[in-house]
């Protein structure tokens, strides 16, 4: 047995899934994951719709089944139509996303589908989350209830993040703001705190964000680190960053979200870039997805992106 043990480890590494990025391009801004019943779950900043791709590998993404789930023709709702994400809440899905008018981005609101017990399953027009300038909305969640957390003007602010206690999928408390764009580095040409992504791990709960104009190569990761109190309170969260820049010819490497892996024992990253070396706000980004690994303190390590077409090992599990 010796002699076939290094032969079955080969074996399997020989077998394990492998994949490379980028995972979806054009078009793969704002990126959103989720894994459950054997499949992956991919939505992207699409413009006009919101669309699913599902597919059993991270690599199969790239060529995975794909349907529209929904396209509205409502003047208030049909047009510039953002960061899809796709939340379970109470055994139903619900898709996530931000839309406007045909004229201009001053009427981007939150708006929520609701779907069914699989998140391939049909969609129907659940409501309107806010009615001030909102886009990527989130749901973080904590014992006590949900809360949304999104990017919001309030008070004077620069471009910050809000967050709300949720009343329903629908519905919100009053909000507060949780963190503006104070540090050098979040406000690259122009101050910006938006694409909030929660991660639970070790006990802890975190909350990326991403910083600095989308125009700039310096659209990067900072994270919020929950220390203690009352969630809505910016003072019961530390700020630190940044955690997560271009690197290896992919500018603007942010607005991610984070997904376990099949096994659950792994939580990856899955964010967008750009070729273009000052930074794009279009559909010239790609999607492409990481392993997150962890400090001796807990906190997590993002790495770096690695160049396009680099081989890398697959989430456990697939």
């Amino acid at each position: 047995m010796l002699f076939h043990l290094p032969l079955l480890l080969l074996a399997s590494l020989v077998s394990a899934a492998t994949y490379s990025n980028p995972i979806k391009d054009p078009n793969g801004s704002d990126p959103h994951i989720v894994y459950t019943g054997g499949y992956y779950y991919l939505t992207t900043t699409t413009w006009t719709d919101v669309q699913l791709t599902r597919a059993t590998t991270i690599e199969g993404l790239k060529n995975g089944e794909r349907k529209v789930v929904w396209q509205d023709s409502t003047p208030s709702r049909c047009c510039n139509v953002w960061a899809p994400e796709l939340h379970y809440l109470d055994g139903i899905w619900y898709l996530y996303y931000t839309a406007g008018n045909n004229q201009d981005l001053n009427g981007q609101r939150q708006h929520v589908l609701r779907g069914g017990s699989s998140p391939w399953d049909s969609y129907s027009y659940n409501g309107q989350v806010d009615n001030d300038w909102s886009i990527d909305g989130t749901i973080l969640r904590f014992p006590q209830g949900n809360y949304f957390v999104w990017s919001c003007f309030m008070n004077g602010s620069p471009q910050s993040l809000c967050i709300a206690q949720m009343n329903s999928p629908n519905s919100l408390g009053p909000r507060h703001l949780l963190s503006q764009p104070t540090e050098s580095w979040e406000r690259v040409q122009n101050p910006v705190n938006e694409g909030p992504a929660p991660m639970y791990h070790g006990g802890k709960t975190f909350l990326a964000y991403s910083a600095s104009d989308c125009w700039t190569a310096s659209y990067q990761i900072g994270l919020l680190t929950y220390t203690s109190g009352d969630p809505l309170q910016a003072s019961s969260w530390r700020k630190t960053g940044p955690h997560f820049s271009s690197s290896n010819g992919n500018y603007g490497t942010a607005h991610n979200q984070f997904f376990q892996s099949p096994d659950g024992t792994e939580i990856w990253n899955v964010y967008h870039a750009t070729r273009i070396a000052n930074g794009n706000c279009g559909g010239e980004r790609y999607t492409m997805v990481d392993k997150v690994n962890w400090n001796s303190d807990g906190s997590p390590n993002f790495g770096q992106a690695q160049r396009l077409g680099t081989i890398q090992q697959g989430p456990s599990g697939e």
